[in-house]
């Protein structure tokens, strides 16, 4: 068992030992309760909605203290070294792919699908009493507000880097602001549309990926958002700020698979 060096000994590798910590078994059994009570919602259980409830509030309660300690660490104790740096952000990268993995794993359903009809939905697609929705209405006005979010993300990225604070204060704000403008709008979109998930093939398609973007989008958002705090509070800087870099890759893995779900779900998918 690896002891922790005391804080006024010399520490001869570059690497973060970390201290012991309540907050991974927490979220295992946090996740396990998610998800069989999303099992046991789905099925109609008594009282699956209530295990489902709890389980992620005790998911997001874990992941902050969790998150909390980690910026701790980074910011306050000094423990985020150039070396460590490097594998956090190998860490971000990898999380990225494994994204990429279960987006793939959608695209290749609706392509499963749309590329081949089956009898059964009349043999064309969109499938016979399907009213696809316009793609040059809320969802291209989408595009331009997540383009936009990219843009502006971008331009406080480089602000940062470049040791200008209200340039960075004022991107990463339009970035956040941009992206609650899209998540309402993708709600309008949602209440308007006259199919439902449950609606043959093409609904379940259609809600499985933009569903699925969405909730990376709240999420991407989040992430944001506590880097804008971060950065009101002093704890980014020009040479200091791995986790707003982090947030804003992510970011722009968003801003690139909803290129792809405009082209190939909206606009393709719905002639």
């Amino acid at each position: 068992m690896v002891q922790n060096l005391n804080r006024n000994q010399f520490q001869y590798f570059p690497y973060h030992l970390v201290t012991p910590s309540p907050w991974p078994i927490l979220l295992s059994f946090s996740l396990l309760s998610m998800a069989i009570g999303a099992v046991m919602y789905m099925h109609g259980y008594v009282n699956g909605g209530n295990l489902l409830t709890t389980g992620f509030i005790l998911t997001a309660y874990g992941m902050g203290l969790w998150f909390r300690d980690v910026v701790t660490e980074g910011t306050y104790l000094g423990d985020h070294t150039k070396q460590v740096k490097k594998g956090i952000q190998m860490g971000v990268i990898l999380f990225i792919v494994s994204e990429v993995f279960a987006f793939l794993s959608v695209f290749w359903a609706f392509f499963h699908a749309s590329l081949s009809p089956s009898i059964e939905i009349g043999g064309i697609w969109p499938p016979q009493g399907i009213t696809p929705l316009d793609p040059f209405a809320i969802p291209l006005l989408n595009t331009i507000l997540l383009v936009s979010s990219g843009a502006f993300v971008t331009y406080g990225h480089h602000a940062l880097l470049n040791a200008n604070r209200r340039g960075a204060i004022i991107g990463i704000f339009l970035t956040i602001l941009f992206a609650v403008i899209f998540t309402i709008l993708q709600y309008v979109e949602y209440s308007e549309a006259a199919f439902t998930m449950s609606d043959s093939v093409y609904g379940s398609a259609f809600y499985a990926s933009t569903g699925l973007h969405g909730l990376h989008v709240i999420v991407g958002t989040i992430f944001i958002l506590v880097a804008f705090i971060r950065l009101i509070n002093y704890h980014l800087t020009d040479t200091h700020h791995q986790g707003c870099e982090a947030a804003i890759l992510y970011w722009h893995f968003v801003d690139v698979v909803w290129l792809f779900l405009f082209i190939a779900v909206y606009y393709w998918g719905g002639m």
